[in-house]
């Protein structure tokens, strides 16, 4: 639990959050949601990069991504500035403050129009074009810094982005699209969360889109699937600190199995100085203890 704990602190002082939602049932719960409507329950799973280490956090309950997230950032250190949250554009997934500087995912933008090609191929063939042109400029990026990106992104996508823009304003300005049809309602929610869409454009390091935090909670979906739920709340919270920490692990090219056997080999040493046994610390920290015992052997 110290580990965990520490764990926490370092995330919130990180400089880019990923947050998302999915839907988990805790047995415990169940009566009260039917018999009060409450919410129902879920996990929201929180990726931060943090300098050039990723770290995973889930949080199981009633809560929703936006909340855990502000959780979280009371634990951030007054100095630092505004991390960026990454997320889709759902309300739930807002921290309710003026704590971070909100991304909207092109992912989602993207399957909007994705999935109704059938309907309207055309117009969105469009889309889907402009698009391609902006993640292949962005795997251009691999390497490049923070600035290098924001700059060969301005100069490649910037001008893609315009005439998107422009070629979405048209539909409605020439009343080429009905605003109640999939399509209009698809454009107008690129319309809406276009500022947010495209803060890459403007700001280095902010990323394209949500991917990282959707990748993070497959592991939830797979156990939904396979457990069906958590028994408790307190089940649910013991789940969550062994996800993040493995997931952690699966981050940072460590393995996991090893890590946590470690932890509990040397647990007394965990609990008095748990910065050793952050996954990206514990091997090297744990080498010289090794050697340092030894020694005094």
């Amino acid at each position: 639990l110290g580990v965990y704990l520490h764990l926490l602190g370092v995330a919130a002082n990180g400089e880019l959050m990923y947050t998302d939602d999915t839907r988990m049932k805790i047995l415990s719960c169940l009566k009260e949601d039917q018999e009060e409507k409450g919410r129902a329950t879920q996990t929201s799973g929180i990726v931060v990069e943090v300098g050039a280490r990723k770290l995973a956090l889930y949080f199981t309950g009633r809560r929703h991504a936006g909340e855990n997230l502000a959780g979280l950032l009371k634990r951030r250190s007054q100095e630092l500035g505004r991390p960026f949250q990454m997320s889709d554009a759902l309300a739930a997934n807002s921290s309710g403050g003026n704590e971070v500087i909100p991304l909207s995912c092109l992912s989602h933008g993207r399957r909007l129009f994705y999935d109704l090609q059938s309907v309207y191929r055309a117009e969105c063939q469009i889309l889907l074009d402009a698009l391609g042109k902006v993640y292949g400029y962005e795997e251009q990026t691999l390497g490049m810094s923070p600035e290098q990106r924001l700059r060969h992104h301005q100069e490649n996508s910037g001008p893609v982005m315009a005439e998107l823009k422009e070629w979405i304003e048209q539909q409605f300005a020439d009343r080429l699209v009905e605003p109640n049809s999939s399509l209009g309602k698809a454009l107008q929610y690129w319309r809406n969360h276009w500022e947010k869409m495209t803060v890459w454009l403007r700001e280095p390091g902010a990323p394209l889109d949500n991917n990282e935090a959707e990748r993070s909670l497959k592991q939830f979906i797979l156990m939904r699937k396979n457990s069906l739920f958590f028994k408790t709340e307190h089940g649910a919270a013991i789940g969550d600190i062994l996800a993040a920490l493995i997931r952690t692990c699966r981050l940072n090219g460590v393995n996991a199995l090893d890590y946590l056997a470690t932890i509990i080999r040397n647990r007394a040493d965990a609990r008095r100085n748990p910065h050793r046994y952050l996954p990206w610390n514990y091997k090297s920290n744990y080498r010289e203890g090794e050697e340092a015992e030894a020694r005094a052997a």
